[in-house]
């Protein structure tokens, strides 16, 4: 899979570098002060170059975290961020592929997944909808970051012009539907709770598991 992020300056420590983290990572940890419990184990899925669980890991101590990626680059710039980072509270990364049946975790008390439904087919989507179920307890929060389409919402053009940019780069990827994704949601076993919009036109969106 093409990758959602350019290369950065890590040097011999392969770090890579999304240049929209740094504009997102505070709106972002703003909605997850609100949704995220006050303990447990937070299962990032698609950490991608790893910015995002540093930095929610010092802004969420009290959380156990857990970056993953199904690309060995990625796991690769997840180590070298965690390592000059250096949170007590992040585990090493995982190779997980969200629409793999079978995950490398025991359990999950909240799934964080950033900027990765819209950049992968939608079998990755439900896999991370079955795998949610899977591994967390009934009322625990999937929560999803990015660009989605609305029913009777215009989507902005700058959304046009990426949804064309990506299914230019893979078919199988683009930006999904909000009804889409709340269906198979709930195909699988999520509700969803809450839609919180964020800067630059992209949403929040939260999902509890109900079986």
């Amino acid at each position: 899979m093409t990758t959602p992020w350019t290369a950065g300056d890590g040097g011999a420590e392969a770090k890579r570098h999304a240049p929209a983290t740094l504009r997102n990572r505070d709106a972002i940890a703003a909605v997850l002060a609100d949704w995220l419990p006050a303990s447990g184990t937070v299962v990032e899925v698609a950490s991608g170059s790893g910015e995002h669980v540093v930095h929610f890991a010092a802004r969420f101590p009290a959380l156990d975290w857990q970056p993953s990626d199904p690309d060995p680059a990625a796991l690769t710039s997840i180590a070298a961020w965690c390592a000059e980072a250096g949170p007590a509270n992040t585990a090493p990364p995982l190779m997980l592929d969200a629409a793999a049946p079978a995950w490398p975790i025991a359990r999950a008390d909240v799934l964080l997944c950033i900027n990765m439904v819209h950049i992968s087919p939608w079998a990755a989507t439900l896999g991370l909808f079955a795998g949610a179920v899977r591994h967390m307890p009934r009322g625990a929060p999937l929560i999803l970051y990015g660009p989605y389409v609305e029913r009777d919402v215009p989507t902005a053009e700058s959304n046009l012009a990426f949804d064309a940019s990506l299914r230019a780069r893979n078919s199988e990827w683009g930006l999904r539907d909000i009804e889409a994704v709340t269906a198979a949601a709930a195909q699988a076993g999520l509700a969803f709770a809450e839609r919180r919009a964020m800067p630059a036109n992209n949403l929040m969106l939260l999902f509890r598991t109900i079986d």
